[in-house]
Order: C-alpha cells, then sequence, then structure tokens
C-alpha cells in the first residue's frame, strides 16, 4: 500500500476518533439499538460508536455484523466512518449494502500500518475524497482500482438484467466487493448457506424482503443457518409476537427464495456435507472455518447479504482461500498440550488460537496425539472465529492440508499451558450457583446428544435449573428415532430446534436465569453480552453437575491441574 488513504467506499465524514486496539466483531459485540459496545472481553466495552471515525485493524467474529452495521446505519446510529490498517469484508459489506440498496453513504478507508497509527493518535479527524486531515496530519486519498474483472456471459446476462432485477442487483454487489478484495474474476460455486436468516435486527428483514420482491430466486443448492425463533413453537414458547413474527417472516422469505429450511448454524454436520477441494459459498463463522479447515472445501468467509447474492448467482469473487496460495499458513502456533486433555481443551486452545493469530492462517502443532473427533474440532473452529478473522486453520497431523501448510516466512509463538490456565480461569470465572446449562453452540451432533444422555443416565436434573440443548432438524430427528431424545427428555433436558444459543431470546432462554454454564467457548465469549448474564465455561462433567445439583465450583479441569 502506498503512504496514501485507500478510499475503498467514497464519502464525507467528521467526528471523534474512536481507536481500538483489538478487532471486534459488530455482531454479539455492539448493541444495535444503542450503538454501544457490548463485548465484555473486549478492551473498549462500553464505548459508542455512533458518530464516530472508528478505526480498528479489521473486524473479527461473526459474518452478521453485516447486518448490524447496516441497522445502524439505517436507523442513524452508524459510526461516521471506518477506517481500517487491513483488509475486512463483513463492515465493508455491510456500508456497501447501505449505498446500494438504500442510498446511505457511510465511507470506508484503508491506511497503512504507519499513517494508522499516526491517525489513532488524534482525537478527531476530518475525511474525504480530497484527504484525511487530523490535528496536522494530513493523508492523500486515492480511489479504489476500477480495473474490470474478467466477467463470463452468465455474469454479463445477470448485469443487463436478462436474469432478472433481483440477480442484477446480487452481481453488482458481486462485482464492487470483488474489486475491494483485488479479485481478476469471478468463480462458479456448487452450494451456498445463509446467515442473514437470524433476525439479528430490522435491517436483516427489509433486506431479504426488499430482495424478494425483486424476484430473488436462489440458482444453486442452499441450506440456512439456525434463526432466531422455533419456526413452529415459538407463540406457543411465548415469543412475543413483536419479535417473533418479524424473525419468523425472515426465515419465511428465504425458503419462499429457494433455500432449505435446514435451520442449523453446523451444516457440515448435514448428510451431504462439501467434500474436498469442493468451492462453495457458505456464511457463518464457525461453519466456514470448519469446511475449509476440516473438510478441505473452499469457501470465504462471506458477510451476511453477500451470501444471498452467491445464492442467486451461483457465483463468488475468486480472491481469498478460493486460491491455493492464500490457504497457507503465516503463523505456526506450538501447542503445549496437557496429557489427557478432554473435550473442554478445544474451545480453549481456538479462544487462544485465534488471539494470537487474530489476522491470518495458523498452523497449530503438538495436538496430533490428542486424536480429536469431529465434535472436538468444531469446538475448535467456533472458539477460533470468535477471536480471529481467518477463516481457517490447520492442525498439524489432524486436518488434510496441514502438511507443508506454513509458508517458509511463518513466524512461530507457543501457546503454553500457563496461557491455557489464564484463558480457562477467564472463562470459566463466576459464581457457583447455575440457573441454566447451555449446550449445542455450534448445535449438537447425534454424537453429542448421545454423550450426554449417557452422562445423565436418567437422573433427574435438580429443581430450578434449565438444561437445553439446541441442534438441527437433521439431528433431533435422529435422536427421536435411536431414542436419545426420550432418554434425554427422561432428565428433563429441552432439545429445541430452528435456534441456536446465539440467537435465542427471552422467554425461551428463562427469564430466571442470571448465571449459565456452558461448553462452548464461543458462547462463553459471546453470551454475556447478548444474555446480560453471566456465562461461564465449563467441562462437560461441569454441566452435568450443574444439572444435577445446581451448582459448579469455578476450578481448573483435572488435565490443567
Amino acid at each position: 500500500m502506498s503512504g496514501a488513504a485507500l478510499a475503498i467506499l467514497d464519502g464525507r465524514a467528521d467526528g471523534t476518533i474512536l481507536a481500538l486496539s483489538e478487532p471486534l466483531s459488530f455482531w454479539g459485540g455492539v448493541d444495535p439499538a444503542t450503538g454501544r459496545i457490548i463485548d465484555v472481553h473486549h478492551p473498549a466495552h462500553g464505548a459508542s460508536v455512533s458518530g464516530a471515525v472508528l478505526m480498528m485493524p479489521t473486524s473479527r467474529g461473526s459474518c452478521t455484523g453485516s447486518g448490524v452495521l447496516l441497522d445502524l446505519v439505517l436507523e442513524g446510529r452508524a459510526p461516521a466512518a471506518l477506517v481500517f490498517s487491513g483488509s475486512e469484508d463483513v463492515l465493508t459489506l455491510g456500508a456497501l449494502v447501505a449505498g446500494e440498496l438504500f442510498g446511505r453513504s457511510l465511507p470506508v478507508f484503508r491506511l497503512s500500518e504507519a499513517n494508522f497509527a499516526a491517525l489513532a493518535k488524534a482525537s478527531c479527524a476530518r475525511l474525504g475524497p480530497e484527504g484525511i486531515e487530523a490535528e496536522g496530519l494530513r493523508l492523500a486519498v486515492e480511489p479504489l482500482s476500477a480495473a474490470d474483472l474478467t466477467l463470463s456471459d452468465h455474469d454479463r446476462s445477470c448485469l443487463a438484467g436478462e436474469r432478472g432485477e433481483a440477480a442484477r442487483q446480487a452481481m453488482r454487489i458481486l462485482c464492487a466487493v470483488a474489486r475491494q478484495q483485488g479479485a481478476e474474476a469471478l468463480t462458479n460455486v456448487s452450494r451456498a448457506h445463509i446467515d442473514g436468516c437470524i433476525y439479528a435486527s430490522p435491517a436483516n428483514l427489509t433486506f431479504a424482503e426488499k430482495m424478494e420482491a425483486l424476484g430473488a430466486r436462489v440458482a444453486i443448492p442452499t441450506t440456512m443457518n439456525a434463526i432466531s425463533v422455533d419456526r413452529e413453537n415459538w407463540q406457543r414458547q411465548g415469543v412475543p409476537d413483536a419479535f417473533g413474527l418479524p424473525a419468523a417472516r425472515l426465515a419465511d422469505a428465504y425458503v419462499r427464495m429457494g433455500a432449505r429450511a435446514s435451520f442449523t448454524c453446523a451444516p457440515y454436520l448435514l448428510p451431504d456435507a462439501p467434500e474436498e477441494g469442493e468451492a462453495i459459498g457458505w456464511s457463518e463463522s464457525n461453519a466456514v472455518i470448519y469446511a475449509n479447515s476440516v473438510l478441505g472445501a473452499r469457501t470465504a468467509k462471506h458477510p451476511d447479504f453477500l451470501d444471498l447474492c452467491i445464492a442467486l448467482t451461483g457465483r463468488a469473487p475468486l480472491s481469498g482461500v478460493y486460491l491455493r496460495e492464500h490457504r497457507r499458513a503465516r503463523r505456526v502456533l506450538h501447542v503445549d498440550a496437557p496429557d489427557g486433555a478432554g473435550g473442554a481443551f478445544w474451545p480453549v486452545v481456538g479462544y487462544l488460537a485465534g488471539l494470537a493469530s487474530p489476522d491470518r492462517i495458523p498452523l497449530l502443532t503438538g495436538l496430533a496425539s490428542l486424536a480429536p473427533t469431529p465434535d472436538d474440532l468444531k469446538a475448535l473452529c467456533a472458539a477460533f472465529g470468535t477471536t480471529s478473522a481467518a477463516p481457517m486453520l490447520h492442525v498439524e497431523g489432524v486436518t488434510p492440508e496441514a502438511e507443508g501448510a506454513a509458508l517458509p516466512e511463518a513466524d512461530h509463538l507457543t501457546i503454553t499451558r500457563a496461557d491455557l490456565a489464564t484463558a480457562w480461569e477467564r472463562l470459566n470465572g463466576g459464581p457457583a450457583t447455575i440457573d441454566l446449562v447451555a449446550l449445542g453452540s455450534p448445535h449438537a451432533s447425534i454424537n453429542e446428544c448421545r454423550t450426554l444422555a449417557e452422562a445423565l443416565d436418567g437422573r433427574q436434573r435438580a429443581d430450578g435449573v434449565s438444561v437445553i440443548v439446541t441442534a438441527g432438524r437433521d439431528t433431533i430427528a435422529a435422536a427421536r428415532a435411536d431414542g436419545t431424545l426420550a432418554r434425554l427428555a427422561s432428565s428433563g433436558v429441552e432439545v429445541l430446534p430452528d435456534l441456536c444459543w446465539c440467537s435465542i431470546s427471552r422467554p425461551v432462554f428463562p427469564e430466571r436465569a442470571k448465571v449459565v454454564l456452558t461448553d462452548s467457548g464461543k458462547y462463553a465469549h459471546y453470551g454475556p453480552g447478548l444474555s446480560g448474564c453471566t456465562v461461564r465455561l465449563g467441562t462437560l462433567q461441569d454441566c452435568v453437575e450443574a444439572a444435577l445439583t445446581g451448582r459448579a465450583l469455578p476450578r481448573l479441569p483435572a488435565w490443567l491441574n
């Protein structure tokens, strides 16, 4: 990058600078109703992004951040401008959709690390096509290169409106994103997964219904993420119409556009999971990381809204990890794994790996002897996705592309047992009395459901403790068929379809619950900001103990003692 700032999206802005030292996920990290940062683990917790010149290295975490940003724009609570020091797709896409579909401009700039550091020291700034000015600092601004993409006949047909207005608009957005990413062309994808069906804010519904009104219809097989209500039962569960109706409308809009009502955040658990080397167009951070890392499929971490554009056209920008050279590891993380590490080890090491590699693909070593199961890798990928913007990781001796994955110039770091203990204590701390045990983030597999049923062994949960598992419809059907669902019900466990913990709301989330125990690193991170509760990470044994007694003492697991 030159010394000049790059205008990713044109516009003018001025305001007070809010410079973040760490990336931030807008979904689960920013309250769309107020613009305040609600991620309790972020150094800027409590600050407001509204009206600020928001600076951060890049974003991280959920693909749904684009929807949160669009809602902030439409409701007048957005930052005045976004300034990044590295590439960024999620928030940039939200700003792009705000301009393309709703005529609301939000400028986005990218600076070199040196200029970013200099601007971050200022208290306020004025930004525009002529330059960036801030307390004696002046930076020239260059427009984003408008180099033509190599387009197929299909692409040109979409742009010409020959495949309908929705496909035309989708292709316009895809081409704009491709240029921003430096892609030279688009690529075919075999399937899509929609993340934007979560009712994170009214903007998600506004976008979906606008595209449906334009005649949108998916062109490739398309699955759907977990939604924000139990589609068939939300009224019986007492969900207020003010939330339940728009959440159901959002899900129904995507189904009418041709998406499959799979309603799961773990589409890799479906019977027809992608194959190694298959180019797909998935959204939802944990699903993307698992697909790339564990299955060896190829997909960028597509933001909400771009997922539908891909589904409507069967095309995605040919950039990032679609290209073999961008799937290499630029950091090697040597993990000092304790002997006898249990299932709870994987979310912790994933969480730490993301913090240690927030902006690049890592190779993790020292883990092969632990022989991780698919469920272990699910937990690893989900936790990694909460703290890193990278779309994949490699595990030496485990994942399909790990051999030779590290670039010669990759740097090396170590995750020590002390690091593991510190992270565990950070995520495990809180009151010993537990009101709610929350399992299935991402959605529980049939093996996880069976393991829980065996651990409870028909014993009844304690009075005053709720135990809830969220799982996909296919998994619940399998659990019903083999008797697992009945065994869980005999212990007082509720298994919910369609929802996941990151989209559940009260009263389905028990009203009286104040302290939550989970085995999910992802939910331990996002849960406090989303629920307003204390959310503690525990082992499965801790979760079973809490279910039966209502208590789980904060403590290190045996493999860390």
